[in-house]
């Protein structure tokens, strides 16, 4: 199990990933690498664009990271 406290789930089939903090909180949907770095800086967290590839503060479920559209 994943200790990360932002997850990235898998993109929706109309597109998008939903992006949560560990408590269950959503954060938001995101449509690109932008809107997520977006939604971790308004949690208050300072250089969000380089937690996106750290395992240890993100998560990212089903698909590839990084990829928006659903399969």
């Amino acid at each position: 199990m994943s200790t990360a406290p932002i997850v990235v789930h898998p993109p929706s089939p109309s597109g998008g990933r939903r992006v949560t903090v560990r408590d269950g909180g959503i954060l938001g949907l995101a449509h690109s690498d932008r809107d997520v770095v977006e939604f971790l800086r308004r949690a208050g967290l300072e250089d969000a664009e380089v937690l996106l590839d750290d395992p240890a503060w993100v998560k990212w479920r089903g698909g590839r990271a990084h990829e928006y559209e659903a399969a």
